[in-house]
């Protein structure tokens, strides 16, 4: 069964979503895997991390020993300083994000939906959730990344024909990176544009609930 095969490790993922920021980009990194990407930025890429928390151009996540209490992401995650690292109040981060000034977000999902909806802050068979910035980040945001697991515990699709959990936002979503895939949204429906190394493009579609368009020739992921 395609489900016992490997999947792609969450720092593969942030991996592959790093090489789509744009040079020069205002980039904001939700929890989770997101948090990753400032990891892997490529050589000679300049990208400015935005965080809701009040900073602006951060560097990757701190090393052991080098935490300090005062500079953290809205995970509450220890950042690297770097030249030119800004503060300010929560209230002007989300200002920035509510203006249009974030090219770019790497959000979590709990679903995403065939159309774009993005479905992130509750899950309601546990009664758990927190808005945060998502909200803000899915309508303020130029474009949505989102970084997951294709699946859930239970190996249900995370990627759905249509959202079943409370929306976050509707038709926000450009771009979908998980452990078995590269999905882009078009006007035609989620095209299938890589998959993970030993998987067949028939079997990401069996653990997905949504249906994709698969194009003659699908590509290995690209690294």
């Amino acid at each position: 069964m395609p489900e016992e095969k490997p999947r792609l490790e969450r720092e593969v993922i942030a991996l592959r979503v790093a090489k789509e920021l744009p040079d020069g980009g205002y980039v904001n990194l939700g929890i989770g895997i997101p948090t990753l990407v400032s990891e892997f930025l490529p050589e000679g890429k300049t990208v400015y991390y935005h965080s809701e928390s009040g900073v602006l151009n951060y560097g990757p996540l701190a090393s052991e020993g080098q935490e300090d209490i005062d500079l953290i992401n809205a995970g509450g995650q220890f950042l690297q300083p770097v030249p030119g690292m800004a503060f300010f109040n929560s209230a002007e981060g989300f200002a920035m994000i509510r203006g249009g000034h974030v090219d770019v977000t790497v959000l979590g999902a709990h679903q995403v939906g065939a159309n774009g909806d993005l479905a992130n802050w509750m899950l309601p068979d546990r009664g758990v959730g927190n808005i945060g910035g998502a909200m803000d980040l899915a309508a303020g945001a130029k474009q949505v990344i989102v970084a997951m697991e294709h699946t859930d515990r239970q190996n249900q699709p995370k990627i759905v024909s249509e959202c079943t959990y409370p929306i976050t936002g509707k038709a926000c979503v450009t771009l979908i990176v998980t452990d078995l895939a590269v999905i882009r949204r078009t006007t035609q429906g989620l095209v299938l544009e890589e998959v993970a190394p030993g998987w067949t493009p028939e079997e990401v579609q069996v653990l997905t609930g949504a249906t994709l368009i698969i194009p003659a020739e699908v590509k290995e992921y690209q690294l």
